[in-house]
């Protein structure tokens, strides 16, 4: 499945990147995130692996993230997997459209592994992008007012 989702953010794209690219904001736009762990390679250069913790309800469970390119402030793409379940890789575009506007695009492609999982993926396709959206609708607040998703539910 493919898909790609933008909006633009009402801050320099100098601004965006910075946020974007710090590990210790994920708390703050990743409704669920638990920890992020590096484990291998230069840390956010290509190849470097990292594993992020989530939890959803009473279930935790970790993605493997795998940078595949860091060309920043243009791009910086990853692949994220979770085993026996999906993996996706999802291409980051940052695009200065104004000197206090950045248009962020999130090309997603995922791969359902598992015969049950790509049945599933008839229903939780849709959902996958919906999550998609809202946590890109939720980087936009941070990256405007500072809002926090713990505070707010997001």
């Amino acid at each position: 499945m493919h898909y790609v989702i933008e909006t633009e953010i009402n801050q320099p794209r100098e601004k965006v990147v910075e946020l974007f690219d710090n590990p210790d904001n994920l708390a703050f736009w990743q409704p669920g995130f638990v920890s992020f762990t590096h484990e291998s390679g230069e840390p956010g250069k290509p190849g470097a692996k990292s594993r992020i913790k989530y939890r959803h309800g009473q279930r935790e469970f970790e993605m493997l993230e795998t940078v595949t390119v860091r060309n920043l402030p243009e791009e910086f793409s990853g692949q994220f997997e979770v085993p026996g379940m999906f993996t996706v890789e999802i291409k980051n575009f940052f695009r200065e459209i104004g000197p206090d506007k950045t248009q962020f695009i999130a090309e997603n492609t995922v791969s359902w592994t598992g015969f049950m999982m790509k049945i599933m993926s008839v229903v939780m396709g849709p959902c996958t992008k919906r999550e998609s959206k809202k946590f890109m609708d939720n980087f936009k607040a941070f990256a405007e007012t500072g809002a926090d998703v713990r505070k707010s539910g997001g």
